[in-house]
């Protein structure tokens, strides 16, 4: 074999071992390393893309569960569409027609009563539909923050990846969306209200508010004068806050519970259990359980302190109900008209409205109306202004959720010792 024979042997050796048919350019391997080099620089290019995308996403996911501010520009544009609107000047026209009233409420309240109402007859707001959102916003922010903390770790703990966090966006998008539709939906409803923060709030002091865009609607409504009906309002506006100013025990008393309730609620918050879900289905198509769809979430104790707020809030109603009534009778024109025909608003809810109220746990509300009234009703009858002046004593002398059905129990227990 001479020496070009061997040459071409040796560079031919490579291509020997190839299939066939098929051929390699030059510099093929030296482009294949150019490619594989460019490939893994563009993955680790879009792995730290990923990585940095990721971390912000997980910021924003952070950021709260509630968009608040998109929360009030829901409800509010809700609220602009509804009927009755004012312009600031009309709602500034009648502020005059509710201080005329307080003037009449705080003296007979008092006499009614027989204690002192402090200062809250200054501190009076005559606001419109979407002043009332401002406030109660702040509200629903003030008790939902207080579960954030945890609640954010359990559903977009740090580090949890892009996935998670996505989620949690999508979660608050829909969670602010569904707050906003309830006080849209609220907002068109609410006449008064007694504003008192009971969380956290030990040095600012409770206000009336009252909604003139929606008493003059439901005035409009109902066929009734509004001068006699905003005093009827600012009666049971004016009650509850005789509750609580005139009582300073209760306010700290209900704080306890609720910062209870919501310790308790946010360590469990990640488990659902499917019986409460099916609770929730059967609520909505108005069957009955013996406990509320949202008494299935709770442990026994949450349970126990959810029964022992809702015992005290269905005394705090009922009792407004009872004095809006009884003083109501000589303080304002036609309060027995007003009564029936306030009485059969509440009770003709559409089912859309039933839906919504059961949904959100607001039924509860109507309820503790129904129930306290009747109880304490029944505690005067027996008792007289003696046993109505007992239950403000103090927790002990708080009626229990057995005694709300049955006040013989509470009359026995506590009333019958005066």
């Amino acid at each position: 074999m001479t020496g070009r024979q061997r040459a071409g042997r040796i560079g031919s050796g490579g291509s020997a071992r190839r299939p066939a048919g098929r051929s390699s350019p030059a510099g093929t391997g030296w482009r294949d390393d150019r490619t594989w080099q460019a490939g893994f620089l563009v993955g680790s290019l879009l792995g730290a893309l990923a990585t940095v995308l990721g971390r912000r996403v997980e910021r924003s996911a952070r950021r709260g569960l509630v968009d608040w501010a998109e929360v009030e520009a829901i409800a509010i544009a809700r609220l602009r569409r509804a009927p009755g609107g004012l312009e600031p000047s009309e709602l500034r026209a009648s502020e005059a027609s509710y201080a005329a009233a307080m003037e009449r409420i705080v003296p007979r309240l008092e006499a009614f009563l027989g204690a002192e109402l402090p200062g809250v007859v200054e501190r009076v707001a005559v606001v419109d539909r979407a002043g009332w959102v401002r406030a109660n916003t702040a509200a629903f922010r003030s008790l939902i923050e207080r579960l954030e903390g945890r609640l954010l770790d359990e559903i977009v703990p740090v580090g949890g990846g892009l996935t998670k966090s996505l989620l949690a966006i999508a979660n608050r998008y829909l969670t602010t969306r569904q707050i906003g539709y309830l006080l849209g939906f609220l907002g068109q409803r609410v006449l008064g209200q007694y504003d008192l923060a009971l969380l956290g709030a030990e040095a600012s002091p409770g206000r009336l508010l009252f909604v003139e865009e929606n008493v003059r609607q439901t005035a409009r409504l109902l066929d009734l004068p509004v001068d006699p009906f905003r005093t009827w309002i600012a009666l049971h506006e004016t009650t509850h806050a005789f509750e609580f100013e005139a009582h300073p025990w209760l306010r700290p008393y209900l704080a306890e519970r609720l910062e209870a309730q919501l310790a308790a609620f946010s360590k469990d918050a990640a488990t659902l259990s499917r019986d409460a879900l099916r609770s929730l289905g059967r609520s909505l198509r108005g069957e009955h359980d013996a406990e509320h769809w949202l008494e299935r979430l709770m442990t026994d104790e949450q349970r126990r302190l959810f029964r022992e707020t809702q015992a005290v809030m269905s005394l705090l109603e009922g009792f407004s109900d009872y004095v809006m009534d009884e003083v109501g009778r000589e303080l304002v024109p036609g309060a027995e008209r007003i009564s029936a025909r306030f009485h059969e608003r509440r009770a003709s809810r559409s089912a859309v409205e039933r839906a919504i109220l059961r949904l959100t746990g607001l039924d509860l509300k109507f309820e503790q109306y129904r129930r306290g009234e009747r109880f304490v009703a029944a505690v005067a009858a027996a008792g007289g202004p003696t046993a109505l002046a007992r239950l403000w004593e103090g927790p002990s002398t708080l009626p229990r959720e057995d005694e709300l059905d049955a006040p013989e129990r509470w009359l026995s227990r506590v009333a019958g010792s005066t």
